[in-house]
């Protein structure tokens, strides 16, 4: 059989399948790991890290290297943590200490093993990002872990929101320091933004640890870090809002499958020129008011309150899909953000304009070495080797999974399906199992919660409006007779145990059969149905799930429509049995997964140009920041007046003026040239309909605007120079019209600029056509 298994491996490397990592290698090392134990329980805590001091002399991963750093990391966690690593937490070390994504499922102590690998490579002189999806695991990792980073000579820090700029200088000079995707990536912005070398923030990191690798590698890298920053007062257009209000779905407007798109019918544009007092929306005078429409139009057709969105404080709250949970500042960009804000009667908020974008495949780029774990990987193996150049490696279960999965059960409408749920929950809940219900968003996660109240039956909900108190509802959603709640699992990062928190009545709850999870429907992603899945069984624990879904929902709605007819439903319930609807559910899935697949690579395709002009740019930004270019360039383009001011001011005052006027013009071209490069994109279907291709139009078009930059900045920093008041003091900014955002927030940048057949453009033009020939 081990000779069969052998052969199986082989071939799996031979072809490169996705998850094909040959593990040989590292169990290989186990027994030489375990033989290290008694030596090392002998020794105090400070020889300890006098040992593990030693590793920083290394040259090289070798094995000697893997096998003393995960011998140093068990005993280190034994000791801080009373936890002593299993040998598959070892070998999801060895995978991320040779630059591997390891997929390691829920419950099987991935934070351990990411934490001994960061330390194995701080040991070797690295500076490391070990980088979640969320702040709140970021820190509760970062502290958690401390004891350990402790005993093996290695500091570590986090970062978070609330930070102040030298509190997260602080955390970033730490030899480990944990951060959500999104808070690094735009520290990195934002030092990209600075005017003094000691302003910035971060220095250069040397490993990135990921962590739910797919959730941020794959689902984060449709949306682009986009800065933004605040330029004046917002106004929300209330008319062209209480005028959209009025519109019909069929009659005045209408929206494509996808729900990404939403234009007028003929019938809508009439009744909106009219109201707009007989204006000609697709005439020359009417484009201003026509952009308001079009903005007003998608918020009140494809964004949902309390699906998209949340209204709290006051304020229109972004949630995050991919996590189910609030997004903090970050907003739509500024036409949509202020029609969401009309349509919910909200004051609008400043009016900004694009600093700087990055995404997350340029944001990980930044870093030598790559490594990161989840609970599935395998399922997007093919995108981690086409966009980041990762291998999967399955590291296996220390023991066994006994959950057991039951077969979906499917109805014809989502009032069925709820019903079903409901009494489902009852019958469960009899039984004193707990049970976990995983939602699709925040208005579902609500109305479940109110037909149980309704039925009888207390819940605990998680969703957006309470996310800060995930760790405690999480913990406690093992206990005896709790029901649970929940919006997106993925990410959540707390483990489920039987018998809640403190486990007193695991037992008990294992014999009558564990956790059951609850799907009311099927996700966008196979990933996400398996990462809910995979919160019951546990170590071991047993448990099942199941998933309900209908032909009705949201998922088939919109990317399998075409449900064939007659296929048989059992009359009372709804209930359907037949494979077909099974077969319409997975194809609304596998289309789902295809649609995101190709926004991911539209998203990288189109900002490659980008952040090629981006990483140029820096590299002069850099020179200008850290040296005497910008002093040297208006010696050159104006020799008088810096003679005139060298006289006048001291030779680090002059310096400083001069750096202060380069850096705010060359900022200020960038972000005409990306605000620029964004009208260019939103036009650039109608390229498509000459037969061109739009990508390729786009960098014709991209390329040249770039290259101008320089020599805009010079002219720009020459009449700076000249006119500007400037004391020996410095230069007066304000009135020199050198200013700074006052503020800066994110915008939520989610679209397809390149779809393949121009669907989206040529909907719009064939209703525009229709208008005109009306």
């Amino acid at each position: 059989m081990a000779f069969w298994n052998r052969v199986g491996k082989t071939f799996k490397r031979m072809l490169s399948r996705p998850g094909s990592v040959d593990l040989a290698r590292y169990e290989a090392l186990l027994p030489r790991i375990g033989e290290l134990e008694p030596e090392l329980r002998e020794l105090s805590d400070a020889r300890l890290t006098e040992r593990a001091a030693a590793v920083r002399d290394a040259d090289s991963v070798d094995d000697d290297l893997l096998v003393e750093i995960c011998a140093l990391g068990r005993e280190a966690a034994r000791r801080a943590l009373g936890e002593r690593a299993f040998d598959v937490q070892l070998l999801g070390t060895m995978g991320l200490l040779t630059g591997h994504v390891v997929q390691m499922a829920t419950g099987e102590g991935k934070t351990l093993s990411g934490a001994l690998a960061a330390a194995g490579y701080a040991l070797q002189g690295k500076r490391v990002h070990v980088i979640s999806v969320n702040d709140y695991l970021a820190r509760r990792d970062a502290e958690w872990m401390r004891p350990v980073y402790d005993l093996l000579g290695v500091s570590v820090g986090w970062v978070e929101p609330s930070l102040s700029t030298d509190e997260r200088r602080e955390s970033y000079h730490r030899e480990v320091c944990y951060g959500a995707v999104s808070e690094i990536g735009f520290d990195v912005l934002r030092d990209r933004l600075v005017t003094s070398v000691a302003d910035l923030v971060q220095p250069e990191p040397d490993v990135a640890v990921v962590d739910e690798a797919d959730s941020v590698l794959v689902d984060e890298a449709r949306v682009p870090l986009v800065m933004a920053g605040s330029v004046d007062a917002g106004v929300a257009d209330e008319e062209v809002a209480k005028i959209v209000r009025r519109l019909r779905v069929g009659l005045h407007y209408e929206t494509d499958p996808d729900g990404r798109n939403a234009w007028l019918t003929t019938a809508g544009a009439s009744v909106v020129e009219k109201a707009l007092g007989g204006i000609d929306l697709y005439g020359e005078s009417g484009a201003d008011r026509l952009a308001a429409v079009n903005a007003a139009l998608h918020a009140h057709a494809l964004l949902t309150r309390d699906v998209d969105y949340l209204v709290r404080d006051g304020k229109v709250q972004l949630i995050n899909a991919s996590r189910g949970r609030v997004a903090e500042l970050q907003r739509w960009p500024d036409g949509l953000q202020a029609a969401v804000e009309a349509k919910e009667q909200l004051p609008p908020s400043d009016h900004g304009e694009i600093l700087d974008s990055i995404t997350v495949q340029a944001l990980i780029a930044r870093y030598p070495q790559v490594a990161g774990m989840t609970g599935t990987a395998v399922a997007v193996a093919e995108q981690l080797r086409e966009f980041y150049r990762l291998e999967v490696a399955v590291i296996p279960p220390n023991t066994p999974t006994v959950r057991e999965d039951l077969p979906h059960r499917v109805f014809t409408t989502p009032t069925r399906k709820l019903r079903a749920i409901v009494e489902e929950i009852r019958e469960v809940h009899e039984t004193g199992r707990p049970i976990l219900v995983g939602t699709q968003d925040v208005a579902e996660s609500e109305e479940l919660a109110e037909k149980l109240r309704k039925a009888g039956l207390s819940c605990v909900v998680l969703n957006a409006r309470n996310d800060a108190e995930e760790a405690a509802v999480i913990a406690q959603a093992g206990a005896y007779g709790a029901i649970t709640v929940s919006t997106q699992m993925a990410g959540r990062g707390t483990d489920i145990r039987l018998g809640g928190a403190d486990g007193a009545d695991a037992e008990r709850v294992a014999e009558l059969g564990g956790l059951h999870v609850i799907g009311t429907a099927r996700y966008p992603s196979s990933r996400l149905d398996d990462q809910l899945r995979g919160r019951a069984g546990r170590q071991g624990d047993p448990g099942s799930s199941v998933f309900f879904a209908s032909l009705g929902d949201e998922l088939v709605l919109a990317h399998a429509p075409d449900v064939p007819e007659g296929i048989p439903a059992d009359d009372e319930t709804g209930e359907i049995t037949d494979v077909a609807a099974h077969r319409q559910l997975n194809h609304a899935q596998r289309v789902a997964e295809g649609v995101d697949l190709e926004i991911h690579r539209n998203t990288w395709r189109y900002t490659r140009l980008i952040e090629h002009q981006r990483a140029e740019l820096l590299r002069y930004r850099d020179e200008v920041l850290r040296g005497d270019t910008a002093s040297a360039l208006l010696k050159e383009e104006e020799p008088d007046r810096y003679g005139e001011l060298a006289e006048k001011l001291e030779p680090e005052t002059l310096e400083r003026v001069c750096r202060q006027i380069v850096l705010f013009h060359l900022d200020q071209l960038w972000t005409d040239h990306l605000a620029f490069l964004t009208e260019v994109r939103e036009t650039i279907h109608l390229r498509a309909l000459a037969k061109e291709a739009p990508l390729d139009e786009f960098h014709r078009t991209a390329v040249p605007a770039f290259r101008r930059i320089r020599d805009d900045l010079r002219t720009r920093s020459a009449k700076t120079l000249l006119e500007a008041e400037i004391t020996t003091g410095g230069l007066d900014l304000a009135k020199a019209g050198v200013r700074r955002p006052t503020s800066t927030w994110t915008y939520l940048v989610q679209d397809n600029p390149f779809d393949s057949d121009a669907e989206q453009a040529l909907k719009k033009v064939r209703s525009m056509l229709r208008k005109k020939r009306a």
